[in-house]
C-alpha cells in the first residue's frame, strides 16, 4: 500500500524537534490531496524523513493522535483520519511550520489578483515601491462550506512575478513563499485584535454588517530584512480561536527570570 509523503522540514534546533515535526506533518495532513493516500510511513521511515529520533518522531505522532488527526493501530500502521480537519487551538512557539499549520486545512478559493498602488497603510512596509501586487482569497470549512475568513496578501512584484496562482489555492502564502519559491523567511510578525465587519467582510464572510470579527496582520521578512509579504486576514469571530504559549528558562532557585 502507498504511503502519505510528507513535506520536508528544515529543522531550528532552538525550538522542540517534536514539535516542529508534529506542526509539518499537521500542515502537510490538512493540505493533503483528496486522492492521497491515507496511510503513513512508518515511525522509523518518518524519523528518517525528518532527521529525528524514533522517540521524537513518536512524541509528534503522541500530539496528532490526540488531537485526532491520525489513529494508530498495532500491527496495521499509522493512518489519517478521512475527516481530519482543524480542531482545538494549537500551542505556538515561534514556528514557521505553526503559522503555516493554523493556516491550513480549509477551502480556498482565489477571488483576484493583479498590481495595486502601495496602500497608504501599508507604505512603512514597503519603502521605495509604488505598487504591490494583492491576493485576495476566500477560505472556507472543508466540511460544511461556510466561510471562515478571507485573506488579502500584498506581495513585493518581484516576488509575485514568481508566484503560481494555483499554488494559493492549495496551500497557504507562507508555505507558498518558503517551500515551493524558495524565499528564506527569517521572521514573520503577527498583530490579532478585534475590528468591526465592513461591507466587504460582512457580504464575503456571511455576518452582519459592523458584527466582531477578527483581524490578523501578518508582515513577513525575508532573511535580508525586506518585507516580502504583509497578510491581513478577517476571521469570523465565532470560528477563530489563537493561543501562544511562551517558554521560559528559569532563574535561581527555580524562579522565573525578571521581565
Amino acid at each position: 500500500m502507498t504511503a502519505f509523503a510528507p513535506d520536508s522540514l528544515v529543522l531550528n534546533r532552538k525550538l522542540p524537534l517534536w514539535y516542529q515535526v508534529s506542526q509539518s506533518l499537521r500542515a502537510s495532513i490538512l493540505g493533503r490531496r483528496p486522492h492521497d493516500p491515507l496511510r503513513l510511513p512508518t515511525e522509523e521511515q518518518l524519523a528518517a524523513h525528518y532527521g529525528v529520533s524514533v522517540l521524537t518522531m513518536r512524541q509528534a505522532l503522541k500530539e496528532l493522535e490526540e488531537e485526532g488527526l491520525i489513529s494508530r493501530h498495532r500491527r496495521r500502521g499509522t493512518f489519517i483520519e478521512p475527516g481530519a480537519r482543524r480542531g482545538a487551538p494549537r500551542r505556538l512557539l515561534g514556528s514557521v511550520d505553526a503559522i503555516v499549520a493554523q493556516q491550513s486545512g480549509e477551502l480556498t478559493t482565489v477571488l483576484d489578483h493583479g498590481p495595486v498602488p502601495v496602500p497608504g497603510e501599508l507604505a512603512e512596509y514597503f519603502p521605495g515601491l509604488d505598487e504591490v501586487v494583492t491576493y485576495r482569497r476566500l477560505r472556507r470549512d472543508g466540511e460544511s462550506g461556510e466561510p471562515v475568513n478571507w485573506a488579502e496578501n500584498a506581495v513585493r512584484p518581484e516576488v509575485a512575478a514568481r508566484l503560481d496562482v494555483a499554488d494559493l489555492e492549495r496551500w497557504p502564502m507562507t508555505k507558498v513563499l518558503r517551500d515551493t519559491r524558495g524565499i528564506r523567511i527569517s521572521r514573520i510578525t503577527d498583530t490579532v485584535e478585534a475590528r468591526l465587519a465592513d461591507p466587504v467582510t460582512a457580504e464575503l464572510l456571511g455576518v452582519p454588517l459592523l458584527s466582531p470579527i477578527l483581524h490578523y496582520t501578518g508582515v513577513t521578512y525575508d532573511e535580508g530584512g525586506r518585507v516580502v509579504d504583509v497578510a491581513r486576514i478577517r476571521y469570523r469571530g465565532d470560528r477563530f480561536s489563537f493561543s501562544v504559549t511562551v517558554e521560559t528558562d528559569t532563574g535561581p532557585a527555580g524562579e522565573p527570570p525578571a521581565r
